[in-house]
């Protein structure tokens, strides 16, 4: 390395020589100069006390640093292959980005994959297809308890809060929502006038901070509450008690992020720290919680309400449940969120090591409704990961009856998964309040784009199942789903997974569910 240098050095000195001889005396100062700061900057790298590359190396240490920095952008653009990137590979961003811009999102020449690889999953097609239905399918949202039900797409868009996204993403999104008849949720930011200006249909957020519906000291409001409900645009309303990203803990909105337009979204004092809680106040019990959305439901007039969770312990789920059939009212809807993560920034110990992965979760969730018999009153969504069709045909066929997608809605909307969402610096205008770097997405192109890409999603996902033999998502079946356990040897997902009988819990629990379900108590989220 240091021959490398003194050699590269030796020409730098030789070719600035020979262009100041050739040039004029002039150029004599700005060698001259040049050489006075490379002298200015080994002395300060020399004393300073930060990095020990840089007295160890000086002037050239800095070549480390530039390289760290242009890391990703080397590894995405010109290492990764087209399968193996993360969070998302090359060949879903360009699914997502062909979709979104009106091409088919079609690749010659075979798969890339190795589908004898361990772990590989494939969906089971049929020698007798079925035609695709002639609309679209929906699923209805809205148990008995119920008086306004709606009419759920299979995609929809989920939790990303305003603040997190820029306003002219939240343009964006809610205009593509509204023009693709899809639902767009606000996650737990508030509801901001940017979410209201093209009139989406919304799933309204609550989380444990009650943004948007809370009293001066953080607790939760039931008269703002109706207030904001009552709204006709707001179709739904989801209390989140975790998220994928970072289940367990809350977060943080520092004082210099809280502007005005932020402060007034969440009902919160301008230029102050704004404060998530990780646990709510409304409720501290399972009795409890059901007892909180049963009141949400009727201070909105009985709109479908239910609640958001990324799944940690089997019994919480069950406790749930128990407390479902003892209060005897049940939430509309529950949306299982997967430890993949999400648009959320969160701890990398989070992220990497904390809940239960999408398939494990609605697993857990689905069979819990079972067990107990509440499946039928009880609409699931999915959230995690979802882009492509074959994501929404495995979802349902693991349990769930819609799904929901938050980092491929930003794609759609121009995202290129730089993943610095959370530095206020995105090169796309997507997550920044930035006004400089807001004004870069154009809130009618970008809409378009997500009408586009949740409809062509939707539209494959249909084409899939009808390839299975399947012309209604209610007939999917867990047997549909295979993986493979090693190279040699595959298992469907009816065989890798026990399936609980209606009402099974509730006559006699099996051996492996029979600890947790005596465990659990609808008096308290502790195991007993």
């Amino acid at each position: 390395m240091g021959r490398f240098l003194a050699i590269a050095a030796t020409l730098g000195i030789l070719v600035a020589v020979g262009w100041a001889t050739a040039v004029g005396p002039w150029a004599w100062w700005v060698i001259g100069a040049l050489v006075a700061a490379v002298i200015i900057l080994a002395i300060y790298d020399l004393t300073q006390r930060k990095h020990a590359i840089l007295r160890n190396y000086p002037v050239v240490g800095h070549l480390r640093f530039l390289l760290e920095s242009l890391r990703p952008e080397l590894q995405q653009y010109f290492i990764e292959r087209n399968w193996d990137g993360r969070p998302f590979d090359r060949d879903i961003r360009t699914i997502v980005y062909e979709r979104s811009k009106g091409i088919h999102g079609e690749k010659a020449f075979g798969t890339e994959r190795d589908v004898n690889a361990e772990g590989y999953e494939y969906l089971v097609h049929s020698t007798a297809p079925v035609d695709p239905p002639t609309t679209l399918p929906r699923v209805k949202v809205g148990g008995p308890d119920c008086s306004r039900p709606y009419s759920m797409s299979l995609l929809n868009v989920s939790a990303m809060s305003f603040g997190a996204l820029s306003p002219n993403a939240v343009r964006a999104l809610n205009r593509g929502a509204e023009r693709g008849g899809f639902a767009h949720d606000t996650g737990e930011g508030g509801i901001s006038p940017y979410h209201l200006e093209n009139n989406g249909d919304l799933i309204w957020e609550v989380g444990s901070g009650y943004f948007g519906t809370r009293t001066d000291d953080g607790r939760f409001d039931p008269e703002q509450f109706a207030e904001q409900s009552s709204r006709e645009q707001v179709k739904c309303v989801s209390l989140k008690l975790s998220q994928g990203a970072k289940p367990g803990i809350g977060g943080v909105l520092p004082a210099a992020k809280v502007n005005a337009e932020i402060a007034q979204a969440r009902g919160v004092p301008q230029g102050e720290k704004c404060v998530s809680p990780a646990a709510h106040t409304a409720f501290s019990t399972p009795t409890e919680l059901i007892e909180f959305i049963a009141s949400m439901r009727e201070l909105s007039g009985g709109k479908p309400t239910g609640f958001k969770l990324c799944v940690g312990s089997r019994i919480d789920v069950l406790a749930i449940c128990k407390a479902i059939k003892d209060v005897g009212t049940a939430p509309d809807f529950i949306i299982v969120d997967g430890s993949e993560g999400g648009t959320g920034a969160a701890p990398l110990e989070f992220e990497d090591h904390m809940g239960a992965p999408l398939t494990d979760g609605l697993l857990t969730v689905h069979n819990a409704l079972v067990g107990t018999g509440l499946r039928d009153q009880i609409r699931v969504g999915a959230s995690g990961k979802v882009a492509a069709g074959n994501d929404i045909v495995k979802r349902l066929a693991q349990g769930a009856d819609y799904t929901n997608s938050a980092r491929a809605m930003m794609m759609a909307v121009g995202c290129i998964q730089a993943q610095i969402c959370h530095t206020g610096q995105c090169p796309v205008g997507v997550t920044t309040q930035n006004p400089k770097r807001q004004r870069a997405l154009h809130v009618g192109d970008k809409s378009d784009r997500v009408k586009n890409y949740q409809e062509a999603t939707v539209e494959q996902a249909v084409e899939i199942m009808a390839s299975m033999g399947v012309n209604d998502p209610q007939q999917l079946r867990p047997e549909f789903l295979q993986r493979n356990v090693s190279r040699n040897e595959h298992r469907s997902y009816a065989e890798l997974y026990e399936w609980l009988q209606p009402g099974e819990l509730l006559a006699q629990a099996p051996e492996s569910w029979a600890q947790d379900w005596a465990r659990a108590d609808s008096g308290t989220f502790q195991p007993t």
